[in-house]
């Protein structure tokens, strides 16, 4: 009896350490969603508008949201919309638009970084030795110029069956870049495919490109694709413009 209730004291015993360690381990707080992200509640009353895209558009989403509040329900693609080749796989619009019959007012998009951007044969974008893919050692363009027109078409055409008004942002400046994948100017060619695809679409031309051009050493950040807030910035206000003048015109009450 004796050897049985010290082997319950040492299970007691045991079982209390176990439970002290546990309340003295902090747990891992959950990963906030980003709040371009957060899913809004729409306001019946005002027109649907959703962005979707790259870290680009991610970043003056919420600028965009602001600046048409009272105006339209502006929701985001809760993801980095990469490539056309993101887009049309089981990741993306599958995802991003799972409800057919689903209906948008405006839907502004873009895709053309990821695209021109080069990888691996393996399709990774750096190797073993932390080299970034470019022309120089083996890389090839994730979506080759002619590939990029075929998934440009193919991924209109799904938005289009959501019945909204379509806006295109062409791909902004690639500059010298520290990451090797971007090629300097490497977006012209992708540029001139995007606006003769939406000329014979039909789809609004948002020309990003011209409007940061010529302040680039201002807006961008230095040999990086990305912006400084104030680029950000300058883009959300033209992107809000252009959505607003898509937007239907609000019925008045009488």
């Amino acid at each position: 009896m004796l050897k049985t209730a010290f082997c319950h004291l040492l299970i007691l015993l045991g079982a209390t350490l176990i439970a002290l360690q546990a309340a003295d381990t902090p747990t891992m707080p959950k990963a906030a969603t980003p709040p371009e992200f957060v899913t809004i509640t729409d306001d019946p009353k005002l027109p649907r508008v959703l962005l979707m895209g790259d870290s680009v558009s991610i970043a003056y989403a919420l600028e965009v949201r602001k600046l048409l509040a009272g105006v339209a329900n502006v929701h985001r693609v809760p993801a980095n919309c990469g490539s056309t080749k993101v887009a049309l796989g089981y990741y993306g619009l599958k995802r991003w638009l799972p409800d057919a019959n689903e209906k948008w007012d405006v839907i502004h998009f873009n895709h053309g970084l990821h695209d021109l951007s080069y990888r691996f044969a393996d399709d990774r974008d750096k190797n073993d030795k932390g080299e970034y893919a470019s022309p120089t050692n083996g890389g090839h363009q994730n979506v080759p110029p002619g590939e990029y027109e075929k998934n440009l078409r193919q991924i209109i055409a799904r938005l289009k069956q959501t019945g909204a008004k379509l806006i295109f942002a062409s791909t902004t400046p690639v500059p010298e870049s520290d990451a090797a994948k971007y090629v300097k100017d490497s977006e012209l060619p992708y540029n001139e495919i995007a606006k003769k695809v939406m000329t014979e679409e039909g789809v609004t031309w948002n020309d990003l490109w011209s409007l940061v051009k010529p302040r680039q050493a201002e807006l961008q950040i230095p040999r990086n694709v990305h912006f400084q807030a104030k680029g950000s910035s300058v883009m959300a206000k033209q992107v809000a413009q252009m959505i607003q003048n898509a937007l239907p015109a609000r019925q008045t009450q009488p």
